[in-house]
């Protein structure tokens, strides 16, 4: 199955990361992981930068745990 929102995707990969069970981990579509508030709001909601946000953040927590794991 596939995680209903980008946050959730990207706290797979984080678990992957510190689990050290893997070597690698692709994200196949960037453009796929949609943030959980642009999900859920109406059609036509601005949601300027929350997608860029939301990758931002998760990037800066992976790469620690990226690093620490060598994955």
């Amino acid at each position: 199955s596939q995680p209903d929102t980008g946050e959730q995707a990207l706290e797979i990969c984080d678990a992957l990361a510190r689990s050290g069970a893997v070597d690698v981990i692709v994200v196949d579509s960037v453009a796929a992981l949609t943030p959980k508030a642009e999900i859920e709001g109406e059609i036509g909601d601005s949601h300027m930068g929350l997608a860029a946000r939301m990758m931002s953040q998760a990037m800066r927590k992976l790469a620690g745990n990226l690093k620490q794991s060598n994955t």
